[in-house]
């Protein structure tokens, strides 16, 4: 916007100098200006980490480059370093584990206990005792190592759609990982809020138990 702002002025001053003529070419100038800093907004914000070692430190090189693309939010990063490329790839894999796990766990505490017998009120407090609990350490978990961390807003993907999109040139490496950010709130709203619920229904239970 600033540059644009510099065209503007220049383009006036010369306006009052040249006359009428002028004015026309001071419109186009700055409806092409405007296209074009609306054409850069459209574009994808991708980061390339490029896979070239110059010393022994390329690794942590390779470690903070990643770290700042994930603070700067860029929409896509391509990691072209194997070995982080795996590590990172990895560290997201465990964490939608621990996401689905809190998810289907909770789930089960809350479903299974209403198709077992009302006659054996035991076998409901196995079903639901332990999936309640595995719910709730789940989403204990991801909260404690996962939720504040840039990358649980990235997942791999291998959508050749959205990697066409990118169209990027030259890399080193042919099979680099490509994270895509994604929204994760709604995402840990679900986890947090099934992990409450199951973790009610836990409380509920041991009261039974204990007033039994």
């Amino acid at each position: 916007m600033k540059l644009f702002n510099i065209s503007f002025c220049d383009k006036t001053m010369t306006s009052k100098n040249t006359g009428n003529d002028s004015t026309g070419n001071l419109l186009s100038g700055d409806l092409s200006s405007s296209s074009s800093l609306a054409s850069q907004k459209n574009q994808l914000h991708t980061i390339v980490i490029r896979e070239v070692y110059d010393g022994i430190n390329s690794q942590e090189r390779f470690e903070f480059e990643l770290e700042c693309a994930l603070e700067e939010k860029a929409d896509y990063i391509v990691i072209e370093p194997t070995k982080l490329g795996e590590e990172t790839s990895r560290w997201i894999r465990v964490g939608n584990c621990l996401h689905k796990t809190a998810v289907i766990s909770g789930l089960a505490s809350a479903i299974i206990p209403h198709f077992l017998p009302e006659t054996n009120g035991y076998l409901s407090i196995l079903a639901r005792l332990p999936t309640s609990v595995l719910s709730i350490g789940c989403a204990t978990l991801y909260g404690i190592s996962w939720q504040f961390d840039p990358c649980c807003k990235y997942q791999v993907t291998v959508n050749s759609r959205e990697l066409s999109k990118l169209n990027i040139k030259n890399l080193t490496n042919a099979s680099p990982v490509v994270l895509v950010q994604r929204d994760d709130r709604y995402r840990k709203g679900l986890h947090n809020t099934i992990s409450f619920v199951a973790g009610v229904l836990m409380l509920r239970t041991i009261q039974q138990i204990w007033s039994s």
